[in-house]
């Protein structure tokens, strides 16, 4: 059986997300925040990695772009991708058990160059879940 089309394309891009990601946690880490849970996946989107930051639960969205010909990874987090993310962090704190909402943000980690040299982490990118 011949793989789909683009298949190897895809996976390789996937493979390539995860080693951002693997890096981005690890900056994260060096810098006090410690891993929840990462990819945290529902049918409201995805959220590449959600941290604790003192008493903060942090959503992290993590973008890398080896060069900023089609804009910068921190441009590519859009309206559409930021009403994406507030909808899956909302859905994961309705599936939290116990307790009352911790305080939360949404960080942006923005990688970009062929072996990641420059790193914008935003803090508090942008809204709330609700």
């Amino acid at each position: 059986m011949t793989p789909l089309p683009g298949i190897d394309r895809i996976r390789n891009r996937r493979a390539q997300g995860d080693r951002w990601e693997r890096f981005a946690r690890h900056w994260l880490e060096q810098r006090g925040l410690t891993l929840e849970t990462s990819n945290y996946s529902c049918r409201q989107g995805e959220i590449d990695l959600i941290m604790r930051h003192g008493e903060q639960l942090v959503f992290v969205e993590v973008r890398y772009r080896r060069s900023q010909a089609f804009g910068s990874a921190l441009e590519s987090v859009d309206g559409r991708k930021q009403r994406k993310l507030l909808q899956a962090a909302s859905h994961y704190l309705r599936q939290r058990k116990g307790g009352a909402e911790p305080p939360c943000r949404f960080d942006v980690v923005a990688i970009s160059g062929d072996r990641g040299e420059q790193i914008e982490w935003i803090e508090d990118a942008f809204g709330e879940p609700s």
